[in-house]
């Protein structure tokens, strides 16, 4: 973990008076629904810093405006904020320096930078968004909900959560007797399964995709698996996460990866039922809004072609 220079954690009492100020001279509290539980946040007083794609995502589309966010955000359809924000680190290396000048109102962790909370909350209330679980899309409308709330945006999230719910059920009419899925994350020419109880099993478990290998360990990072055994497994379809795609990192791309004679035997091979999923949107901003309607929207595509 990035220590706090000293020089700039004494300026944190200081801070947080000046924060205070502002923020006792709103209306009422606001009660948000949190990764940590119900937290009391006494207004959403500017300049807002957000050290969670999943949360920049969501904000963007529920136009907030966003004054502090880190480095690099990986998805380009979140080029204009990265563009119109100020950086403050990176998700795990928050510039603590950046964030004594900028002195902000309140600041959103989550995911990645959710172990840095606690140094952030010494320059902000800071609330943890994360998402992560088999429940992604309930979480994800729950936080929609809440910043909602937040930011005087109700109405927004409300139409935004309609507009979610009628993705997943066109997507889980999409998936229904369509056959057992396997979803794999390639990494330059390793590979991984994952499962119903991993960062991927909502697809498995809010979609009713049945899986091809229930018995895929609920491990953070997958489970690696061989070519071998895909071709054992021989599931009706494949999932594919390119993370060399997603964090801009090349090497040997998911479809190299998987054009051998192996995964050529399987039925998702045969019955060119292999859907690549947009990496970014659903490795680095899973859970947000607009990176899950891509997803199901492929989904929707690339199930509901198959009649």
């Amino acid at each position: 973990m990035r220590l706090i220079p000293s020089s700039v954690l004494a300026l944190a009492p200081a801070l947080a008076l000046a924060v205070a100020l502002p923020m006792a001279a709103q209306a009422d509290p606001v009660t948000v629904e949190t990764a940590t539980g119900p937290v009391e946040v006494s207004g959403a007083t500017p300049p807002l810093v957000v050290y969670d794609v999943a949360a920049i995502d969501t904000l963007e589309a529920l136009g907030v405006e966003m004054d502090g966010v880190p480095e690099k955000l990986f998805l380009p359809y979140l080029a204009d904020v990265a563009e119109a924000a100020a950086p403050v680190g990176t998700l795990f290396e928050p510039d603590f320096e950046a964030l004594a000048r900028m002195a902000p109102g309140l600041i959103i962790a989550g995911g990645r930078s959710s172990p840095q909370r606690e140094a952030l909350s010494a320059f902000a209330p800071t609330i943890d968004m994360t998402i992560w679980g088999m429940d992604v899309t309930a979480q994800a409308k729950a936080r929609l909900a809440a910043y909602g709330a937040l930011f005087d945006r109700e109405a927004e999230a409300e139409a935004l959560a309609q507009d979610l719910d009628a993705r997943i059920a066109e997507a889980k009419a999409a998936v229904a007797g369509k056959g057992r899925g396997l979803i794999l994350l390639t990494n330059g020419g390793k590979i991984s399964a994952y499962g119903r109880n991993s960062r991927f099993g909502w697809l498995h478990e809010e979609l009713g995709l049945p899986e091809a290998y229930p018995e895929v360990k609920a491990e953070t990072h997958g489970e690696a698996v061989s070519f071998e055994f895909i071709a054992q497994i021989d599931p009706d379809w494949i999932l594919v996460v390119d993370r060399g795609a997603a964090i801009d990192a090349g090497g040997e791309a998911a479809r190299a990866t998987l054009d051998n004679p192996l995964v050529a035997r399987t039925t998702a091979a045969k019955q060119d039922q292999i859907l690549y999923l947009d990496a970014g949107a659903l490795y680095i901003g899973g859970g947000g809004v607009q990176s899950l309607t891509i997803i199901l929207d492929q989904i929707i595509a690339g199930f509901g072609a198959k009649g």
